[in-house]
C-alpha cells in the first residue's frame, strides 16, 4: 500500500492530476499507520503483522 501511494504521488506530481496526488497521499498515510500498528504487535485484520 506504502508503495503504490508513492507511485501515486509521483504520477500525480509529474502529470499535475490533482486526484491522483490526493489519493497517493491518503494510501501511504494508510500504510504507514498500518505498518507502525503491525510492527508493535497489534493484530492488523486478523494477522499479527501487516505484511
Amino acid at each position: 500500500m506504502i508503495l503504490v501511494g508513492l507511485i501515486l504521488l509521483l504520477i500525480g506530481f509529474l502529470t499535475g492530476l490533482s486526484f491522483l496526488w490526493t489519493i497517493g497521499v491518503i494510501l501511504l498515510v494508510v500504510g504507514a499507520v498500518l505498518w507502525v500498528l503491525g510492527s508493535v504487535g497489534h493484530a492488523v485484520g486478523g494477522r499479527r503483522h501487516y505484511w
